[in-house]
């Protein structure tokens, strides 16, 4: 039987910065157009915390049955299907219990706000959250799709959806920026999967880092930085506040592109990750406290 603390590696910990920081970077527009709202900003962060750990845990299941996490090649965390920790029933039910928490706040949130259309793109969110390594065909093992879907709804979606159900309006500037983070968020998912890239290909998971290859996939992580980081100079609509933010972003951004560059791998990914997201983290709040203050 899995330990507490077993169960909290599975929910990854690590990943949590990809919904968190989306979703403060619109509760900053939010607060910079003037609408702010305590109560929809802490039911925006509980479904975005519920959903992104209802994927970590369906992704522990779908690739813990199918074998994806049992072939001897994988570096990454624990999982608790694929260890044999836990029941495959048991972490499918912690993942849905998840999913149908974050629903219902979801729910809550969009009824509040009187943005009943957001209801639908809640429902494609969690479509796409289980989809990812679940079902007969999940799109997480075909190349370019879960990019799509990461930029999609951990970008535009977390940050926009954040912002709509507060203010009603989204000023070209939160386009900016949801781009920009959505971009970190491939970036994470990035260095996941090309940590993963021997394990993978033994198990037909065909991700882009499986496509691109080793080399491919580290200059497509450098790219991801490069533009993450002009978008969101670009955001601040104060020239100080630009310039402080971009040289910060590049200084941070330097010690694991270097590292990628060079050739890191395993557990040396795995620090990378964290420090990707503690990146993400930073560029959220950032760019929420520079909308709060000087507005949009």
């Amino acid at each position: 039987m899995a330990t507490g603390s077993q169960w909290i590696e599975a929910a990854r910990p690590k990943t949590l910065p990809a919904s968190l920081a989306p979703v403060i970077m619109g509760i900053g527009g939010a607060i910079g157009l003037g609408h702010a709202s305590v109560g929809k900003s802490v039911l925006a962060l509980i479904v975005a915390l519920s959903f992104q750990v209802g994927v970590n845990f369906s992704n522990d299941y779908s690739d813990g049955i199918r074998g994806t996490d049992a072939t001897g090649k994988r570096v990454g965390p624990q999982r608790l299907t694929g260890a044999g920790l836990a029941a495959p029933r048991t972490v499918l039910l912690a993942a849905l219990s998840c999913y149908t928490f974050g629903g219902i706040c979801g729910i809550a949130l969009c009824v509040w706000a009187g943005s009943y259309g957001l209801i639908g793109l809640g429902v494609l969110a969690a479509l796409a959250a289980w989809f990812y390594t679940g079902g007969k065909h999940p799109y997480g093992y075909l190349p370019g799709i879960s990019e799509v879907m990461v930029f999609a709804f951990f970008g535009l979606l977390a940050v926009q959806g954040t912002i709509w159900v507060h203010a009603h309006m989204l000023p070209w500037r939160t386009w900016v920026a949801a781009s920009g983070i959505g971009l970190l968020s491939c970036a994470l998912l990035l260095v996941n999967n090309l940590r993963d890239i021997p394990g993978d290909r033994q198990s037909g998971k065909n991700t882009l880092a499986v496509k691109l290859g080793d080399k491919g996939s580290r200059y497509l992580f450098a790219c991801y930085l490069y533009a993450a980081l002009v978008l969101g100079v670009l955001s601040f609509n104060f020239r100080w506040g630009a310039l402080l933010f971009g040289l910060a972003l590049a200084i941070w951004v330097s010690y694991p592109l270097m590292k990628v560059l060079q050739d890191a791998r395993g557990k040396e990914l795995i620090k990378i990750l964290k420090q990707v997201g503690q990146i993400t983290l930073f560029y959220g709040l950032a760019i929420a406290v520079g909308w709060a203050f000087q507005g949009l």
